[in-house]
């Protein structure tokens, strides 16, 4: 986390999600061995105190969990399956105690390992974590997930899926990942809906949507098809700022999508949180 947020009593954190591009072997120059490196030195030089990637397999998350010591991947329990996708979560251990951690399945049966339904072109996953800032004992409870690109009826489900979940939560919620869809879509307005209570930080950084705003760039920057990596939070916090990052390394890019990360605040109690920014 950047010095401006060090030795604050207010709780402050720093989140980011970011679709690492799954390693694949017709990407050349792009391939992973190529750009593991840049995506290792894009966390450490902003220093977020929580990550959610997505399409990690699992050679990568475990490089990244080697070269990222201060970090804790949260896997406890997840089965070990080479040729799997997984949404992550990576927790700064310095700021927060890991307290639960499970992986559910977004299809009919959740428990079921890489199962699907609907017409999702993919297994998809949520993946989420219990845990406890070390500095103020503020739990919270944070996710990560990757809605299919393809199924029209599947994603909706899948994102039905999920805000029923949130509906049952009590306390702070931070959900983000990549949602392969815009904000105005059907999935967006579930989610960010009054029944679920979380609100979308770009949207309360008073950012707007256009060409910049979209996260996905097939590795060239040149930015399409929408904003679709999102940051939704519950009323319990505030947004001091949203940045899309678009570093390059040697003209090379870490990923084909622009991490996305939120600065937040919790809300004082009693404050009103309206979800626009601090």
């Amino acid at each position: 986390m950047s010095a401006e947020f060090q030795g604050r009593k207010i709780e402050k954190m720093r989140i980011m999600t970011f679709n690492i591009r799954f390693e694949n072997d017709i990407d050349g120059t792009n391939a992973w061995v190529r750009r593991r490196g840049h995506v290792v030195e894009t966390i450490e030089r902003y220093r977020p105190d929580i990550i959610g990637t997505q399409e990690g397999r699992w050679n990568q998350l475990r490089y990244l969990g080697d070269h990222l010591p201060a970090y804790l991947p949260v896997t406890s329990g997840r089965v070990l399956d080479a040729t799997c996708q997984y949404p992550t979560l990576f927790i700064r251990k310095e700021r927060f105690n890991v307290r639960e951690g499970r992986d559910a399945w977004l299809s009919r049966t959740p428990e079921i390992h890489r199962s699907k339904a609907w017409d999702s072109a993919f297994p998809r996953m949520i993946s989420y974590a219990h845990v406890v800032s070390r500095r103020t004992g503020m739990r919270l409870w944070v996710a990560v997930t990757h809605l299919d690109h393809m199924g029209v009826v599947a994603r909706p489900q899948q994102a039905g899926i999920i805000a029923a979940c949130i509906k049952n939560r009590e306390g702070p919620v931070i959900l983000m990942g990549d949602f392969n869809d815009v904000p105005g879509s059907g999935v967006h307005r579930l989610l960010t809906s009054p029944e679920t209570g979380l609100v979308d930080t770009w949207q309360a950084a008073d950012r707007g949507e256009g060409p910049r705003s979209a996260t996905h760039h097939g590795f060239t920057g040149i930015p399409r098809n929408g904003r679709i990596d999102w940051i939704l939070v519950s009323r319990h916090f505030r947004v001091e700022d949203a940045r899309i990052i678009r570093d390059r390394f040697d003209g090379k890019y870490p990923s084909d999508h622009f991490p996305y990360q939120a600065d937040l605040r919790r809300a004082t109690p009693g404050q009103k949180n309206d979800g626009i920014r601090g």
